[in-house]
């Protein structure tokens, strides 16, 4: 049986002024389907996201939805009433979709446990990016939608956050489009990828399996696309020295000639025009040094007010060595790079330097770049119409080019550019400077996929030490030559590659769990939060264990369906009902871990009354 399609788009065609960001697109999303959703800056994959959603419509072309199908969509940059608390916010949503919050309770509940969040009562103002963003994926998925439209989820989320994400994703029944940059991201959560460039015939490209299947698929796409064009540019060729013979088109025959000329040469320069796209040309210059010690730190220890970064932390750096920092979001990253880089002394050990050793850092929030300056001077803060790049004078409308600029763009102030332009800026005034070690706090913020893939080759070749914070782990496990994780708590790990880190936190996590359940124990009888079950609390709690018996009998069904022996030869349909098996029993489960926690908050109550 073909799948069932949910949701689909033919012949969308979108501009913004003159430039078109898609024409003649078509694409369509079945049951099941998990699809990331790629292309460069610009290429418009917002914009189509949210003519799937319904929020904008096309300039022309049609978008359909089977009938009843719910579609979730989380922008870029979720908004909330930031006076509203979490377990409001959700509250509200319910109220916005005409559902009465109180009798809808275990949404809401479910949501927060979903998201991870502890406290309910905390304000949303209170939260950071990425507790934002993990709210708004939860608001979504509490009015289970059919489909879920995620626009750049992994923004803000550290990689535990990001590992958080993909646990949801891969346990996801129903279709979703994601567009993300992260492409460890996509090879986890996805089994189609959809790339929107104009650089193809039909604007998008589409390929099933992962992201790395995606790549093959694509390297052969373009390969016979390419040799395709050479058998093309040379017919095109002898056709144009047929026509500056001079032929009479007096015969039918030599009539139809010419005309199929004109038609394979206006098919060449519109295979041309589509190929005329650059990459940004990134390539960071070494200094050449050839001290074996740039730096050599020992028995580092740092602390900001009462929170421990660093204790007692040995560090080396020479050339060639790539050194990743991971660890969760506040852990103190940024701190450890100031310290390398000099900005921040160290309250104990010692840092020694190479003499005259040459350090260019790219900082998380770009505070080096003048908002207000225009591009041009931003480019060349010195001055003139040239700028120096490895002993060479560069002009300045080259330089720009070099990094996807448009001479217009010049004299834009710099406030007006966006995420991933600032990006590339910032990268270009970087490459002036000649390093031995370079440190970079999260490059890869806003950068496209093939912008990463230029910067990786060039940290590759880069000759001198490199410190790197990013939450690309593509990137993070292909570049460095080490990890080291911190933990918040002052404690520094060293790791040779990032599925080493991986394992050792599937190891830790059962413990931390076991401490986290005692910690909470302890802490209950002396905490000043209200205590016994709220309103809302209490009316899940009276539904709870009938909630929790239905539950079983839908793990029941679904463990029958998968053990129907009529379905046995089919691949497709025992995924399926795999599919809907798992998720049946982390549902179990979740409603089992909050009858302990309501059953919980109730023995409290009581003895508290007792007393």
């Amino acid at each position: 049986m073909p799948p069932i399609m949910l949701l689909s788009c033919e012949s969308v065609e979108k501009s913004y002024g003159v430039k078109p960001l898609f024409t003649g697109l078509s694409i369509g999303l079945c049951e099941g389907d998990h699809v990331g959703l790629i292309g460069p800056n610009g290429s418009g994959k917002s914009t189509l996201l949210k003519i799937l959603a319904g929020l904008e419509e096309p300039d022309s072309g049609t978008r359909s939805v089977r009938r009843q199908v719910r579609i979730g969509y989380v922008p870029q940059e979720p908004s909330f009433a930031e006076q509203h608390s979490i377990e409001d916010a959700l509250a509200q949503v319910l109220l916005d979709e005409g559902l009465d919050p109180h009798e809808q309770g275990g949404r809401v509940a479910k949501a927060l446990g979903l998201g991870g969040f502890v406290r309910s009562d905390q304000a949303v103002s209170a939260l950071s990016g990425g507790w934002k963003k993990r709210l708004a994926i939860a608001r979504s998925l509490m009015l289970e939608p059919d489909v879920l439209l995620l626009d750049e989820p992994t923004n803000h989320l550290d990689v535990e956050g990001i590992l958080w994400l993909e646990g949801l994703l891969k346990a996801e029944p129903h279709a979703f489009i994601v567009i993300s940059h992260d492409r460890r991201f996509l090879e986890s959560v996805t089994t189609r990828i959809w790339e929107l460039n104009r650089s193809y015939a039909n604007g998008v490209f589409q390929a099933n399996g992962r992201y790395s299947e995606f790549l093959e698929q694509r390297e052969a796409a373009l390969q016979a696309q390419a040799d395709y064009q050479a058998s093309l540019a040379n017919r095109v060729r002898r056709e144009v020295e047929w026509l500056r013979r001079g032929p009479k088109a007096r015969t039918t025959k030599a009539k139809a000639r010419i005309d199929s000329a004109g038609r394979l040469i206006d098919e060449l320069h519109d295979m041309e025009s589509r190929q005329a796209q650059a990459s940004a040309g990134i390539d960071f210059t070494a200094s050449g040094r050839k001290s074996k010690q740039l730096l050599v730190a020992k028995g580092l220890e740092k602390s900001l007010g009462s929170k421990l970064i660093v204790c007692d932390l040995d560090l080396l750096l020479g050339p060639g060595e790539r050194i990743g920092l991971l660890g969760p979001n506040g852990s103190g990253k940024t701190t450890l790079l100031k310290l390398v880089a000099g900005t921040l002394e160290p309250d104990c050990g010692t840092i020694t330097r190479a003499d005259r050793l040459r350090v260019v850092t790219f900082e998380q929030h770009r505070e080096s770049l003048d908002q207000q300056a225009t591009l041009r001077r931003a480019l060349a803060p010195a001055g003139g119409d040239a700028v120096v790049y490895q002993d060479r004078s560069i002009h300045l409308v080259s330089w720009a080019k070099r990094f996807l600029f448009k001479p217009e763009q010049l004299d834009l102030p710099v406030s007006r550019l966006s995420g991933g332009e600032q990006a590339r800026l910032l990268i270009a005034r970087l490459m002036l400077e000649p390093a031995d070690l370079l440190i970079l706090d999260e490059p890869t913020n806003d950068l496209d996929i093939p912008t990463l893939d230029v910067l990786e080759e060039s940290l590759l070749e880069f000759a001198g030490a490199l410190v790197l914070v990013t939450h690309d782990r593509w990137l993070l496990d292909r570049v460095s030559t080490r990890l080291l994780a911190l933990d918040g708590t002052g404690r520094a790990e060293w790791f040779a590659d990032y599925a080493q880190w991986e394992a050792a936190q599937v190891k830790k996590a059962p413990e931390e769990s076991r401490a986290q359940s005692t910690r909470e124990r302890v802490a209950r009888p002396g905490s000043g939060k209200r205590k016994g079950l709220s309103y809302h609390e209490q009316r899940e709690w009276e539904q709870i264990e009938t909630r929790i018996l239905a539950a079983e009998e839908v793990v029941a069904a679904c463990q029958a369906a998968v053990n129907d022996p009529a379905i046995v030869s089919s691949a497709e349909e025992l995924q399926e009902r795999y599919a809907a098996l798992h998720a049946a029993q982390v549902e179990v489960e979740r409603l089992y871990a909050r009858w302990a926690e309501l059953d919980g908050k109730r023995a409290q109550s009581i003895s508290g009354v007792q007393r």
